[in-house]
């Protein structure tokens, strides 16, 4: 064993979609931190491929969106083959533009590998780096901390002690494991299917081909954006499907007609569902698919566990700098295990076909876009106002867009104010001057809007109406929404937070 001591702050096990987010979340914030991923490499494969648009908030208020729309692609309208020709075609999503409250207004095609290269990108330029290679083989905690054993590529093995492990190691992951946590996995679907990325030059790239027969055996290809290659998904009555590339070029050949010239990368799952019964025990947290297992169906497992990282980051950054209160890092199961839950849901409808994928498309469902999950009466939100109707903003809700002009008359959107580590506190109509002097602008954003900045058209007091005090935190949900100042200082307390 390495005869060094090694500490960190928070040790991150998996360098996969929730894994980054969250060292991105505590690298912004000055954090210390290491994240370690047993594979010798980055992830190849295209796996999952749709961002939904509140993923793409995310990414937005990680540095990242420009890149993201740059490498990715909207999802190409769905077609199906029979006897060699195209026989209907029909879009897989609501087609939709932004509005002054939703600047993404729909998915956005790119695949997994794509995404963690410029999360990696995006974390290298935060000055860190995965360690590929360094595989958690256990770990003990106490009060004072945790102790992890961890094996390095050479086959020498390192003791990190850190105040928090966070495992995003995926759905046979090591922490949880260690723990013993529950995570009991449902069977959505028992027929087994093979996904490979595969280079076929004799298929147009501008729709997302199907295959079908009468005993419901599906075959789909769908192109995967800004490359040459497609994805293909092939569905198998029983058995165990062989990932060999000649084998897939068989199946693809036999079931479409069409040649395949190379294949990248293949492998073969069961679509199962799973729920961990716990996120947290003590100083460990699961996030990702270590915490929640979907079927691939309906585009949600990649944004749930993206969305579990920016739930947890900033309240980790904030416990584990002392800058509020241990007891804040509970409401990250109570508020993620219920999200994922309804998720999973979704998701497993869509793929046993409750839910069918058209009747998402005339919905347009804001719960596959994640634009509808919230934390309602899930403590610290606090909602302080009498008698809200149920349609409108409550503390626990996403904060939305909206678009203002600054005091030169330059446009400026909600979503620019809060981009970054801090809450922004939102003062509407007739509210007095909250009495947040003493709070460092770094930590609270005061905006009157209406004031400080114009509400353009005044689409932000509709939207944000009634009117009142409005604290968004730092993932972009409220914390808060009251008529009174002394609310928000007493509530910031509340978490912790102490005036400078």
């Amino acid at each position: 064993m390495d005869s060094t001591r090694h500490y960190t702050s928070v040790l991150i096990a998996g360098g996969g979609p929730a894994g980054l987010v969250l060292a991105e979340e505590l690298a912004r914030r000055r954090v210390d931190f290491r994240i370690i991923d047993s594979g010798t490499g980055p992830f190849p494969g295209s796996r999952g491929k749709g961002l939904q648009p509140r993923t793409l908030e995310i990414f937005d208020d990680l540095g990242i969106i420009d890149s993201v729309q740059a490498a990715g692609a909207p999802l190409p309208p769905m077609v199906a083959w029979e006897e060699g020709r195209i026989i209907k075609e029909w879009d897989v999503i609501a087609r939709g533009e932004p509005t002054g409250s939703t600047p993404y207004a729909e998915p956005l095609m790119l695949p997994q590998s794509r995404t963690q290269e410029l999360l990696r990108e995006r974390l290298l330029h935060l000055g860190h780096g995965v360690e590929f290679g360094s595989r958690l083989a256990g770990f003990s905690q106490d009060e004072a901390g945790v102790r992890a054993q961890v094996v390095r590529a050479d086959g020498g093995t390192q003791e990190i002690t850190a105040d928090y492990l966070v495992g995003a190691d995926g759905g046979g992951s090591t922490v949880r494991r260690i723990l013993g946590v529950r995570f009991d996995r449902e069977e959505v679907d028992t027929r087994p299917l093979l996904v490979a990325d595969a280079d076929i030059p004799a298929l147009d790239r501008e729709h997302w081909h199907t295959w079908g027969n009468s005993a419901g055996i599906m075959t789909a290809i769908c192109p995967v954006a800004r490359t040459d290659y497609f994805q293909v998904i092939a569905r198998f009555a029983e058995g165990t499907p062989d990932p060999a590339p000649e084998r897939v070029r068989e199946l693809v050949a036999a079931r479409t007609g069409l040649q395949v010239r190379k294949v990248l990368w293949s492998s073969v799952f069961r679509a199962r569902a799973a729920l961990a019964e716990h996120f947290r025990v003590g100083r460990v947290f699961l996030a990702g698919d270590s915490a929640h297992v979907h079927s691939p169906a309906g585009g949600q497992g990649i944004n749930a566990s993206i969305q579990d990282a920016y739930n947890l980051g900033w309240k980790l950054a904030l416990a584990a700098t002392s800058q509020a209160a241990p007891s804040l890092l509970d409401s990250y199961e109570a508020e993620r295990r219920p999200a994922a839950a309804e998720v999973l849901g979704v998701s497993t409808r869509i793929h046993q076909g409750s839910v069918q994928i058209r009747q998402l498309a005339a919905n347009r469902d804001r719960t596959t876009h994640h634009l509808a999950l919230g934390y309602r009466g899930i403590p610290p939100n606090t909602e302080m106002r009498p008698a809200l109707a149920e349609e409108a903003l409550h503390a626990g809700d996403r904060a939305p867009d909206a678009p203002c002009t600054d005091l030169s008359g330059a446009p400026v959107r909600l979503f620019d104010l809060f981009r970054g580590p801090h809450f922004t506190l939102l003062s509407f109509g007739s509210p007095p001057t909250p009495p947040v002097g003493a709070w460092d602008p770094a930590v609270v954003r005061v905006v009157r809007v209406g004031h400080d900045i114009s509400d353009t058209a005044g689409f932000a007091s509709r939207a944000y109406a009634p009117h009142g005090l409005f604290l968004v935190r730092p993932d972009g949900y409220i914390s808060m929404a009251t008529e009174t100042p002394g609310d928000v200082t007493s509530h910031l307390r509340s978490l912790g937070m102490q005036a400078g």
